[in-house]
């Protein structure tokens, strides 16, 4: 069977490695497949990047060259590049070269044997302890709380069947995640170790930040997951919660009211009238979500196969 692949790869300030990356992808890659194409996304570049991909689109047909008006970050880069891909198996890697192009192949035919994706697992991580050490307790803080067992999740070079990927939207930090976006949506979710490079040119895009960002962006995904289709069981019970604090406060006044105790200017009678208006704006919320959840029911797509023999 002959195979079809789109690569795709997000481009900022790498003007001196794209040329020797696309040589090793044309050399030792492109060969295994019958149709191909480059996706080069230069996400906002202050270097000579764009001219440099830009020229190799003009001498290559099977390259796509694509400037982004900003530097908007990983994630929208690969989702321009992931809207455009139109064959059936789509990659990923970065443009630092320390992503071993050749392993494409091998994750490709990993991804044969039943799987919608196949990360790459950096085993042996060429990077400083900097980077390192702060990705194994984020990896495995993410194992223990989303039930997804991958020991590199944020590993630049991914292999993914194009139905798959082009489900999600991804933005903000969601690149890191993409694995755990799929595994969430049903999708077949494996590993396998690949080979890693120390980096040769340029220096690393990697801040002390982004640990804790992507932290808050994994809490973001498990908030959805849990409440994303039932929006009320989140913001009902919240709702109900405050209005019964309310009504319980505001019947403990009522009692003292009716004992001729003054009431009206305690700020307890505030805060129980407070609690009960907020309690029925989140339910209010709820119901809202609740709708907009129906209505988008009815657009999303589910079945992913059917077999009717007559």
């Amino acid at each position: 069977m002959q195979k079809n692949i789109s690569i795709i790869v997000p481009i900022y300030n790498e003007e001196l490695s794209i040329n020797s990356l696309y040589e090793e992808i044309k050399k030792n890659v492109l060969d295994t497949f019958n149709q191909y194409e480059i996706i080069f996304i230069d996400d906002g570049s202050n270097d000579k990047s764009y001219e440099i991909i830009n020229q190799l689109a003009s001498n290559d047909a099977s390259i796509i060259a694509i400037k982004l008006n900003r530097n908007y970050g990983k994630s929208d880069a690969l989702n321009e590049g992931f809207k455009l891909a139109q064959y059936e198996y789509v990659a990923t890697l970065d443009g630092d070269l320390q992503d071993d192009p050749n392993e494409i192949i091998k994750l490709v035919d990993t991804l044969d044997d039943g799987w919608d994706c196949v990360s790459g697992w950096k085993k042996n991580r060429k990077d400083p302890y900097s980077k390192t050490i702060p990705s194994f307790f984020f990896n495995k803080f993410i194992n223990f709380f989303s039930g997804l067992k991958l020991h590199d999740l944020n590993c630049g070079i991914k292999v993914y069947r194009k139905d798959a990927i082009q489900s999600l939207n991804i933005y903000g930090g969601l690149h890191r995640y993409i694995p755990l976006l799929l595994f969430n949506n049903g999708y077949r979710v494996t590993e396998s170790i690949v080979n890693h490079r120390s980096r040769k040119y340029g220096q690393t895009k990697y801040g002390k930040s982004r640990f804790f960002h992507g932290i808050f962006d994994f809490l973001t995904i498990y908030f959805l997951k849990k409440y994303f289709n039932k929006p009320m069981y989140f913001f009902g019970s919240i709702g109900f919660l405050l209005s019964f604090l309310g009504l319980l406060i505001n019947l403990y006044l009522s009692i003292l009211w009716f004992q001729g105790t003054y009431i009206g200017s305690r700020p307890l009678f505030f805060l129980g009238i407070l609690l009960i208006v907020v309690g029925i704006q989140s339910l209010s919320i709820g119901l809202i979500g609740e709708l907009i959840v129906n209505n988008g029911r009815k657009k999303s797509k589910k079945i992913k196969e059917i077999i009717h023999k007559k």
